[in-house]
């Protein structure tokens, strides 16, 4: 299902960062959290252009520095790229207001650690 780009709330994003990050204990735990809610809730593989060429993102994964990734392939070709570097396409898959949470947290949304 895609459905129109449009950015939730900055209430909505803190909600959804709240979710994802429930009992973590520190950032690593936090992007995990975030990651694990994009990779259940992105509706995969979606086609976008990446410097205009058109790529198929077919996975996310989770980076050893704790960077969420967009796997993309083309012509047998695979790459990661970081997901926030990623162009969405429009109309965007479903799920992608998760990637909007990950963006949120990623510029100061992050959670303060007790």
């Amino acid at each position: 299902m895609k459905r129109e780009l449009r950015t939730p709330s900055k209430a909505k994003l803190d909600a959804m960062v709240d979710e994802a990050t429930a009992d973590c204990n520190n950032e690593s735990e936090q992007a995990t959290g975030l990651f694990t809610m994009i990779e259940e809730h992105l509706a995969l593989p979606f086609e976008t252009l990446v410097l205009g060429v058109p790529v198929t993102v077919t996975k996310v994964d989770i980076s050893d520095r704790d960077e969420i990734v967009a796997i993309c392939k083309r012509a047998g070709v695979t790459q990661r790229i970081a997901i926030l570097d990623i162009p969405l396409p429009s109309p965007a898959p479903a799920g992608v207001e998760w990637i909007a949470a990950y963006r949120h947290w990623m510029r100061g949304g992050m959670q303060l650690l007790s």
